[in-house]
């Protein structure tokens, strides 16, 4: 058994990753005889005995109990549908778009859910047919009213949030902003410092593949705001919707 690659090692098509029957290969990898080879370009990540590959490009793949934000593009009788940044359009029943009773009868749903609206929602389902349901039924799923919305490679959405949502916390406390990180790719700022904290997040994006991201962010945003944050006295955090999801898929630095 033998590893031919570090973590977090950035790698291309086909390189080596492993050699044994021991290891197993995950996400964007593959087994060839008794190698482990990447499938695409991206980051190497060791988990015990599995090895995968974040890819560093290419378009989100829906699956069930992720976090996102879809827009809607359609109203129907009975659903909308929504872009999620995907390839695939998402659908959202009435059933699923509040806690509350919607009577079809007395309510129309552009009333609930317009056009070009967004909506902090969860993936329901996900049939063999490729087929997306999502949910707004929640802590935390609604319409989001104000704030802006910051598309990144959805990719990269795992060191946007950072181990144990570090990096996102980080940025919540520099800029005293509100945040909801889509695995989509779609990211929700709202109060505060709406600005430093959407430079933030696409220079994370931008230096994704760099070691010791956290700490060149951390002298970004020290420098930026002009704040000094003492890392050993715990700060109370700017509300966050939803909070907990951005913790949903973290990858190590």
């Amino acid at each position: 058994m033998s590893e031919n690659v570090e973590n977090r090692q950035l790698v291309v098509p086909g390189k080596i990753l492993a050699k044994g029957m021991e290891f197993l290969p995950g996400d964007g990898a593959y087994r060839d005889q008794d190698e482990i080879r990447a499938s695409v370009l991206g980051l190497v990540n060791f988990k015990g005995r599995a090895i995968k590959v974040i890819p560093l490009n290419g378009k989100y793949l829906p699956k069930r109990d992720d976090p996102v934000i879809g827009i809607i593009t359609e109203v129907g009788y009975n659903s909308w549908n929504l872009d999620i940044n995907a390839t695939y359009t998402a659908r959202m029943l009435v059933g699923d778009a509040s806690d509350r009773y919607i009577d079809t009868n007395r309510h129309k749903l552009a009333s609930v859910f317009g056009v070009g609206d967004a909506v902090i929602c969860q993936i329901k389902k996900v049939d063999e047919n490729m087929a997306v349901f999502v949910t707004a039924r929640g802590p935390g799923l609604r319409k989001v009213h104000d704030g802006k919305l910051v598309y990144v490679n959805a990719a990269k959405i795992p060191r946007i949030i950072g181990k144990g949502a570090s990096m996102v916390k980080m940025i919540k406390e520099y800029t005293e902003t509100r945040m909801f990180v889509g695995q989509n790719g779609i990211v929700w700022i709202q109060g505060g410092n709406e600005e430093l904290a959407e430079k933030a997040v696409l220079k994370i994006e931008a230096e994704a593949h760099l070691v010791g991201l956290t700490d060149k962010m951390e002298q970004f945003l020290s420098k930026e705001s002009g704040k000094t944050i003492n890392r050993d006295e715990p700060k109370p955090e700017p509300e966050a919707v939803a909070e907990g999801t951005e913790e949903k898929k973290e990858e190590g630095e």
